[in-house]
């Protein structure tokens, strides 16, 4: 069973999930073997918070190129958690 750190690995922070905070909605990325469940579970336990709905996307890595050589960004797995209408905030949210 992994840790609820080894799922919800760290924040996204762009102008748009700071105005979807404002209406209880944080964006993490998790690990890209993470079901809906485990995010629930995991930010529940990290955060002590009520979760309402998870909504996951696979982010795709975006082509780059420098010079001659071309590549791609890495993919990752991003979360959406929704928290209920009578649960806490996420204080880390807040200072930003």
């Amino acid at each position: 069973m992994a840790s609820a750190y080894d799922i919800v690995l760290k924040p996204i922070i762009t102008e748009n999930t700071m105005d979807l905070a404002q209406a209880k909605k944080y964006t993490f990325k998790v690990a890209k073997d993470a079901t809906r469940t485990q995010v629930k579970n995991a930010v529940e336990q990290a955060f002590e918070v009520e979760v309402a709905k998870v909504n996951i996307v696979n982010v795709n890595g975006k082509a780059k190129r420098l010079g001659r050589t071309a590549g791609r960004t890495a993919a990752y797995k991003k979360a959406i958690v929704t928290l209920t209408e009578n649960s806490k905030t996420i204080e880390f949210f807040e200072s930003l």
